[in-house]
């Protein structure tokens, strides 16, 4: 029998709703935009809402924070312009030659940044390979460590990394942990309730969906000073996320939980499938029993584990270039997370000196029919290595 009274109702949900929105005016179900850059205030000369000017946020703006908030069980979430300017603000806020512990593999353009603040002695940087708790423990600095960084699946390589165990070996440093769990977002991923301090998401991705923003999020379990400082840094930079990207995320995260389900079994098809392939050397994929981070990948995310994943090719680079070129349904594109699916090969992209395996495509997999991907795949190998 069906308990009325005990009745939760569930973040899939709420989510779908947009937080069960109903505009007071029309009954419009569809939140409106707000996109004004300055507000009047009331007649006592008093600031009428929240905000007075638009790099304060906008309605539209904190609407789409407190999905989000919702999603990752959080006090607060804060929207930034793109994911670059949220991990920026949280790395310009702290204090001079503060010690920073990062993996030595992470996504590239975070990575770049963090170098140059080090090349300037802004910060101080030690590295650990993700994944790896005994390097991670090895290079945290008791009482001196103030942040350590975790990006979980890492990108490109998809290694995981214990959320819990990794919260531990921060705060029993003094240090804070921020969890980048991109890859697999709140609705599979809640890393507050993990034990991080921040959990960062860039918004571009998946939460969005739909390839046609950029945006990156904050949140946090408890607002203290530590996230006042990187609001007000929001506030001065002026990257906080307008009012018509806001509403787009707003749309895109309606449809969170059935995109990403679709994307977690598209993802989990193709890899069984090319694992152990003639032309592959290795599929990276936590969901794969054979990765060694599939037993922590499963507890952090359900048992979702993702729809990124990538391939090493056999053979030589351009082999890897030409799997990627040959490839007729997948799009030759940067970025993951979309309805779409996406191939690229890395180490074009990020660049030399980025450590990545010169045969590595990345996939980004999106919700199209999963045998269509497949057979895309095959024909482009074939092509490579003169089957067709």
């Amino acid at each position: 029998m069906f308990d009325q009274r005990n009745h939760k109702q569930s973040i899939v949900t709420r989510v779908a709703q947009a937080l069960h929105f109903v505009e007071a005016e029309t009954g419009a179900v569809i939140p409106s935009i707000q996109p004004s850059a300055t507000y009047a205030r009331d007649d006592n000369y008093e600031i009428r809402k929240p905000y007075w000017y638009r790099r304060d946020g906008s309605q539209t703006t904190a609407h789409a924070e407190a999905i989000i908030a919702e999603l990752e069980n959080a006090e607060s979430s804060l929207l930034f312009s793109s994911g670059m300017s949220a991990c920026t603000a949280v790395i310009e806020h702290l204090p001079a030659e503060a010690h920073v512990v990062v993996p030595k593999v992470m996504y590239h353009g975070v990575l770049q940044q963090i170098q140059k603040y080090e090349s300037n002695k802004r910060i101080v940087v030690s590295s650990y390979q993700a994944g790896n708790l005994q390097e991670l423990t090895a290079v945290v600095r008791m009482g001196q460590t103030q942040l350590v960084w975790v990006e979980t699946p890492n990108n490109p390589n998809w290694e995981v990394t214990d959320i819990t165990a990794a919260a531990e070996i921060a705060h029993a440093a003094g240090a804070k942990l921020f969890a980048d769990c991109t890859g697999t977002p709140p609705c599979m991923t809640k890393a507050l309730d993990l034990g991080a301090d921040i959990s960062f998401h860039s918004a571009t991705k998946y939460l969005n969906g739909h390839s046609d923003i950029t945006a990156g999020v904050l949140s946090v379990k408890k607002v203290d000073q530590f996230w006042e400082d990187i609001v007000r840094v929001r506030k001065l930079q002026g990257t906080v996320l307008h009012s018509q990207d806001a509403w787009l995320l707003i749309r895109g995260m309606r449809t969170l939980f059935l995109r990403v389900e679709k994307s977690c079994q598209n993802a989990m098809a193709i890899a069984k499938h090319f694992e152990g392939h003639k032309y592959i050397k290795a599929v990276l994929y936590p969901g794969l029993p054979s990765d060694p981070g599939y037993e922590i990948s499963k507890r952090q995310t359900g048992g979702q584990f993702g729809g990124m994943m990538s391939l090493i090719i056999k053979g030589t680079e351009q082999n890897a270039v030409d799997v990627a070129r040959f490839c007729k349904l997948f799009y030759p594109a940067t970025s993951l997370g979309g309805v779409e699916s996406l191939i690229e090969h890395r180490k074009t992209v990020s660049g030399e000196g980025f450590p990545v395996h010169p045969g590595l495509l990345r996939l980004s997999i999106g919700i199209e029919d999963p045998d269509d991907l497949i057979y895309d795949i095959e024909q482009s190998l074939s092509q490579t290595f003169g089957d067709a």
